[in-house]
């Protein structure tokens, strides 16, 4: 990748509402002594070793941390990290999570998911909590099948995928997770890849430091049910021209020799074009904006990804924009009530004037 500056504030010491460490933190403090049981190649050890080194970055105790999973390989992450944690319910953990974050506002709240706990199971659970925007971080290992379970193919799986439960491919249209994240109004969007650690560590950040809801897609390869689903996005001969590089303020460009670029194609549309043959050039570019309050332009660019076997897509910070926080909402109300109406009486709830006999 060419640069893993999203041209986004950088993280200072400590988080919003979470207490600073008083001593710096290291990465063997949130290493657990499990043993880590993947199977060989597996993107989900690239991404643990990232997550562990960048844990020690957010400048609070491990005790202010709370890892929240589904079900699913990706799922085992709590299990890894010397935090607080719980491998939750399939497709519950945002449910869960949720509760976290407003019980508990001196925790950083993440939730470690896949593509089939998120989108399938947990689809409903997941867009509730992006448009609500809890103050919790979403990691969605993306590897387009069901690897737990042995191969079945997934929401995100390409049309035509031939698995153990579509022996003769698969009829349906897949999801975009970024696209529906965006569709949900989501305040943070984000995508990055398990090999690559400087973007993904930078992501990260970005993700940590946003105050709501951040969700993050992470192109995770599963090299026993699906190897090489992303090669185009790995391979030196070929992710110059595949990875579309997302940095705030600058232009969208890429390729080899930046021979390639994004521009704007009608209404509401983007789309990718040979500079040389552009009249203005660069100027003709896109410049990314990732705090643009409407979606559309963040879907729009959501968009130049395919949805066959993956040879293009942007990578980087789609939508970075400010919006209440739900937890700090409801911690609000709560406080307002007790200030203008006294301790409740919960009894006096129960017994209240809605209520009946059945005879």
């Amino acid at each position: 990748m060419s640069t893993v500056d999203l041209g986004l504030p950088s993280l200072p010491g400590g988080l919003h509402g979470v207490p600073a460490a008083t001593e710096p933190q290291t990465r063997k403090e949130y290493v657990s002594d499990q043993e880590v049981r993947w199977c060989p190649g597996c993107g989900d050890y690239a991404v643990l070793a990232a997550f562990q080194g960048f844990l020690p970055e957010l400048g609070i105790k491990r005790e202010n941390v709370a890892m929240v999973s589904g079900i699913g390989c990706s799922s085992r992450f709590p299990y890894y990290l010397s935090t607080y944690g719980m491998h939750s319910i399939h497709g519950r953990a945002p449910a869960i999570a949720t509760g976290l974050a407003v019980s508990r506002p001196d925790l950083s709240v993440w939730v470690v998911t896949g593509d089939g706990d998120a989108l399938s199971i947990g689809g409903n659970h997941l867009i509730h909590t992006l448009r609500r925007n809890v103050n919790l971080k979403i990691l969605l290992f993306n590897n387009r099948i069901y690897g737990l379970t042995k191969g079945q193919y997934s929401p995100t799986s390409e049309t035509g995928k031939v698995t153990k439960s579509t022996p003769m491919g698969s009829v349906d249209n897949p999801f975009n997770p970024v696209s529906l994240a965006l569709g949900a109004e989501a305040t943070f969007v984000a995508r990055t890849v398990d090999s690559d650690r400087k973007h993904l560590t930078s992501v990260l950040r970005a993700a940590a430091e946003h105050r709501g809801t951040a969700f993050v897609e992470i192109y995770q390869n599963c090299p026993i049910f699906n190897d090489n689903a992303f090669d185009a996005f790995k391979n030196p001969e070929t992710r110059d021209d595949a990875i579309i590089p997302l940095v705030h303020g600058e232009p969208i460009r890429f390729g080899t020799d930046g021979h390639l670029g994004v521009v704007r194609d009608g209404f509401a549309s983007l789309a990718v074009r040979e500079v040389a043959d552009l009249p203005g050039g660069e100027a003709d570019l896109v410049v990314h904006d990732a705090h643009t309050e409407d979606p559309a332009y963040a879907f729009a660019l959501s968009r130049l990804t395919d949805a066959g076997i993956l040879h293009q897509a942007p990578i980087g910070v789609f939508r970075s924009v400010e919006r209440p926080a739900y937890d700090d909402l409801v911690r609000q109300q709560v406080a307002t009530a007790h200030e203008t109406q006294g301790t409740g009486d919960l009894q006096s709830l129960v017994t209240g004037a809605d209520t009946w006999t059945v005879d």
